[in-house]
């Protein structure tokens, strides 16, 4: 069964195709400056040197249309056939409270996922328009939609419920959310496999450190706490993102600065963060590049930064009343050993140290505890592709 995973933004397209017997990846590649000028797809099929194809992508139909033929043609495709696409499953980030799992899409689930555009603005648009640019192409394939938002369903009300008036979670649907689930929930139980343990007996802290950046508590396999929020802009300062902030911030620099809402709202997702902190960057392979070079404000970035995810730590062992194993992956997390070491120092309390040898590794799963550790530190590099495979297959193999 070959399964055709789809992530789809406001002007790319990426895409994967697995053959699940193996869970081997056949062929990926992102559609890019859809809808602009000089748009183009680079295609790798696996065992080939990567391509780029210039393509007059003027519409995610077009785009998926182009994706179909890259991957049937005789030179660059790993299928004679669009038939041979079992199921197509699509990233959609924002599900509201509905949906507590992945779900084969119909009309009624994509009104829904139409009907949560409001918590999403900028994500839940491009992902109805990827899904209906497959449907048109592939009408009699099934689709599954997997949440960015469904496997923190399982947060307890208490943690999710704002000290706002109740009636703005009533109506409005106004409450703490969390995103990164698909990634949380895959390198958990990749964790429970490292450590040969059943995860319905484990308490795990996955920490997702990308340029958007998130930390869970997983108990017993399910999310009980995270550090997003109503968006993905709560929890961790990240890339550009500020972060938690005193929410008197926003009226302060509406009233002296004059900014708007569109204006505060650019400032504080895309100026913000590591950025915002630095002058320098939002990379952190640029920030450590400035560290080394006596840069006071990278330095201060830097440290922010793990100063949180550290934070983060140590209230979801609270949470948790203890942890088994610290997680972490993602950009960040699987290829950066200073921000592990920074994040996890002077944990001893907690019972968590890291092996300083050990944790040179990048990208790849290991154990970077030392021996007397009795919280393991684990890097485990996520694969949400591979996690929206799995949701697939499991809904449309019958």
């Amino acid at each position: 069964m070959k399964i055709l995973v789809i992530n789809t933004g406001s002007s790319s397209l990426k895409y994967q195709l697995i053959d699940m017997k193996n869970e081997a990846v056949l062929a990926k590649g992102l559609c890019d400056r859809i809808g602009i000028d000089n748009s183009f797809i680079k295609h790798t099929k696996i065992g080939s040197d990567t391509i780029v194809i210039d393509g007059d992508l003027t519409s995610h139909r077009s785009a998926i249309k182009k994706v179909i033929e890259v991957l049937t043609d005789k030179n660059t495709g790993v299928i004679d056939d669009m038939s041979e696409i079992s199921a197509v499953g699509h990233r959609i980030v924002h599900g509201g409270e509905r949906f507590h799992d992945s779900v084969i899409i119909d009309e009624d689930v994509m009104q829904a996922i139409k009907d949560c555009i409001d918590l999403a603005p900028l994500h839940n648009p491009p992902n109805i328009t990827g899904i209906e640019a497959c449907r048109h192409i592939m009408p009699d394939t099934p689709m599954v939609a997997v949440f960015d938002t469904a496997f923190h369903q399982s947060i307890p009300q208490y943690a999710y419920v704002y000290a706002i008036p109740y009636e703005m979670y009533e109506k409005y649907g106004v409450r703490k959310y969390g995103f990164h689930g698909t990634s949380h929930k895959y390198v958990a139980q990749r964790a429970a496999a490292m450590l040969g343990r059943p995860i319905e007996e484990l308490k795990i802290i996955t920490c997702h450190l990308g340029n958007g950046a998130s930390i869970c508590a997983v108990q017993y396999g399910k999310s009980v706490e995270t550090s997003m929020g109503f968006t993905p802009l709560d929890g961790l300062a990240m890339g550009t993102r500020s972060g938690t902030i005193d929410p008197a911030v926003v009226k302060y620099l509406m009233e002296t600065k004059k900014m708007s809402l569109k204006e505060i709202d650019e400032y504080l997702n895309k100026k913000s963060g590591v950025l915002g902190i630095s002058g320098v960057s939002s990379d952190f392979r640029d920030l450590e590049t400035a560290v080394d070079e006596g840069n006071e404000r990278a330095k201060l970035a830097l440290a922010i930064f793990c100063y949180r995810v550290k934070k983060y730590i140590g209230k979801y062992a609270a949470v948790m009343n203890g942890a088994d194993a610290v997680v972490f992956t993602a950009g960040i997390g699987e290829n950066n050993p200073l921000v592990r070491d920074l994040s996890t120092k002077d944990m001893e309390f907690f019972g968590i140290g890291i092996d300083p040898e050990k944790n040179k590794v990048r990208g790849i799963e290991m154990d970077i505890s030392t021996p007397e550790a009795k919280v393991r530190t684990l890097v485990i590099p996520t694969n949400e592709e591979l996690a929206i495979a799995r949701e697939t297959l499991k809904l449309t193999a019958k």
